[in-house]
């Protein structure tokens, strides 16, 4: 999980050095190009006969979301201080809960509803919507948590039929060429050392979804949820070293209040894991797209 934590940094840094000069549509575009390139090996060893699916159109459903979601999630990295575009991506289960809720169904209880409650609060103190700080950019980071957490529900019913690995091997398939339309309307070039930050967002990327699988397979996802949380001082960090950026307060107070919260509903999910024997917890925790 820490290794995971780690790629993901690195993965959103590389995004932030490649936007100086590249737009995100295109940087979406080689991010995923270079995660197929990456993936491909390890289906290569798979069954053919478990690539198979039925579900092509729920795929590509899930892929265009999904590539609507990185876009905003991409963006919100490149142009606004990286610690509060960290921060704003962690409230992603929180939306996950309440969608699990409303399409599958799932029976949220009070304490958790109180969790989800508090993710709101620190959502709130981070973008302080009346105050003379607010700014829209903040609003596209939320809308990449809203709709990663779409993300999370449609691979949890996806993952009824078919296995993890069919599910990231057809989403690369479609996330490429979907991602490629946009990016040929802005396309330029990576020049330079800019092939090393777009190549390393598609390798750090996949590498962190894979490690991720691993670690929730191995522990508890309510003991390994906290490790990830390390990303954030990690990114504000190098955003401090970088890119000259300060962070606020109130992104502090607000990110603490949304990883506490986070911490508490991957603890509820664990308990009815063993309790009722589900894979909820996997899905809702899962990062990204």
């Amino acid at each position: 999980m820490l290794a995971s934590t780690l790629c993901f940094g690195v993965m959103a840094i590389a995004i932030r050095l490649a936007s100086h000069t590249l737009s995100t549509v295109e940087i979406a575009f080689f991010r995923n190009f270079f995660g197929l390139m990456t993936v491909l090996p390890l289906v290569m060893r798979m069954d053919p006969a478990s690539l198979r699916t039925k579900q092509l159109p729920r795929y590509f459903v899930r892929c265009v979301i999904g590539i609507f979601s990185m876009l905003c999630g991409f963006w919100a990295i490149g142009h606004l201080p990286l610690a509060q575009a960290i921060s704003l991506s962690y409230s992603s289960p929180v939306f996950v809960t309440i969608l699990a809720a409303v399409m599958l169904g799932e029976t949220v209880r009070g304490r958790r509803w109180a969790a989800v409650a508090a993710g709101f609060i620190g959502v709130l103190v981070i973008v302080r919507p009346f105050s003379h700080e607010f700014t829209g950019g903040t609003l596209i980071a939320l809308l990449a948590a809203v709709l990663s957490a779409v993300v999370a529900i449609q691979i949890k019913q996806l993952a009824r039929v078919d296995a993890a690995n069919t599910i990231v091997l057809y989403t690369y398939l479609f996330w490429v060429p979907i991602s490629l339309i946009p990016a040929l309307f802005a396309w330029e070039w990576p020049q330079g050392i800019v092939w090393l930050w777009v190549i390393g967002a598609g390798l750090f990327g996949t590498g962190g979804q894979v490690l991720w699988t691993h670690a929730l397979k191995l522990g508890e996802v309510s003991a390994l949820t906290p490790i990830s949380f390390i990303q954030l001082p990690l990114v504000a960090l190098v955003g401090w070293l970088w890119f000259n950026e300060s962070v606020d307060v109130y992104t502090w107070i607000g990110a603490g209040i949304i990883l506490a919260a986070n911490a508490y509903i991957a603890h509820r999910e664990a308990v009815l894991l063993r309790r009722h024997a589900t894979t909820a917890p996997v899905e809702a925790a899962k990062p990204g797209e």
